[in-house]
């Protein structure tokens, strides 16, 4: 009898005040559509037999793809006015791991860390050295142009204005406020949901099992709206963003990140599981909703064990997330619910 658990993968982009009331019909329709098409193209992997390594990385790079979403094309900028991207990835069989950090010019820092985890002696690598590094292995290379999105620089303008730093990408009430003050046309594309300030955190991440019984993880992110240039945040840091054991789980956080790494939450889930013997779900419940609500962290995680469970909890009002176990229809989730596609 085959008792393997099925192949799956859970995906997220990013945690926060996110209400029914706040998003237009084509606000939401646009997240959930291309949610559901991320995971089916993650589970896809998947279903062909491909690795979980290989599935989280096209989940990823496609999130980055998106500028929905704060990774790759849709990143918010720095007080410098530019985009400083960090991304991770873990492989749970053997726990290499590869990461980069304060870069510019790469079109997709997930498969960067991947090539700094399989051509080089290192974990992470960060800034220009970076960047020359994985072009010597054909990361692909943008200019500022391409990462450039209206309502990521209407937010910076904002934020320098006003908030000060803001957590990943900020809200869309600030985008139209700003739109006003700096008398431009307020753009009815939905680049960014409309949040509430300083409750956005837009990192995104994607953990699979695949049919070999392997887990991975990946996250990635574009940081913190005006935050100050060379700021690295969990995403980048093992344990703390992206973490993957066979023995435990492959995670991947969204939140504040000095939170998530002052307790090095992601490790701290799998070692309850290690340790304690705790289940997936007792072990990030108690991270998530007990653990980092003392550092007044924010976010959520999403989680997957050998056996095939998933878990996504937060403690905001929302996380934009999706699973699919291959063979199953997807699910798709904004709210304090799941929505099913």
């Amino acid at each position: 009898m085959n008792t393997k658990a099925p192949a799956a993968i859970a995906i997220h982009g990013g945690a926060g005040t996110i209400l029914r009331s706040s998003l237009t019909a084509v606000q939401e329709q646009a997240y959930l559509a291309a949610l559901h098409d991320i995971v089916t193209a993650g589970a896809s992997v998947l279903a062909d037999g491909g690795s979980a390594l290989d599935a989280v990385t096209v989940a990823v790079s496609l999130l980055e793809d998106c500028p929905l979403f704060n990774a790759g094309k849709g990143s918010v900028y720095t007080s410098a006015g530019q985009v400083e991207m960090d991304a991770a990835i873990m492989d749970g069989h053997n726990r290499r791991a590869g990461a980069v950090a304060c870069v510019t010019t790469l079109r997709n820092p997930v498969r960067a860390a991947r090539m700094v985890m399989e051509h080089s002696p290192h974990v992470l690598m960060v800034g220009p050295g970076a960047e020359n590094f994985v072009r010597q292995h054909g990361a692909q290379i943008e200019d500022a142009a391409y990462f450039h999105t209206e309502q990521r620089y209407v937010q910076l303008l904002r934020a320098r204005q006003e908030a000060g730093i803001l957590l990943d990408h900020d809200a869309e009430k600030l985008a139209t406020a700003s739109n006003t003050t700096l008398g431009t046309t307020p753009d009815t594309t939905p680049e960014v949901a409309p949040l509430d300030p300083d409750k956005k955190f837009g990192t995104v991440g994607a953990v699979a099992l695949d049919v070999h019984g392997n887990l991975a993880a990946a996250t990635s992110t574009g940081g913190m709206t005006n935050k100050l240039p060379g700021r690295v945040g969990d995403t980048a840091m093992l344990g703390a963003g992206c973490y993957a054991d066979n023995r435990s789980a492959a995670l991947s956080a969204t939140g504040t990140g000095e939170a998530f790494m002052r307790s090095l939450a992601l490790h701290d889930i799998a070692a309850q599981m290690n340790y304690a013997g705790l289940s997936l779900e007792q072990a990030a419940h108690k991270t998530v909703m007990e653990k980092l609500p003392q550092l007044q962290g924010q976010g959520g995680i999403i989680g997957i064990d050998r056996q095939g469970n998933i878990v996504m909890p937060f403690n905001t009002e929302g996380m934009y997330r999706a699973s699919m176990r291959v063979g199953d229809a997807p699910f798709i989730g904004i709210y304090s619910d799941f929505q099913k596609l």
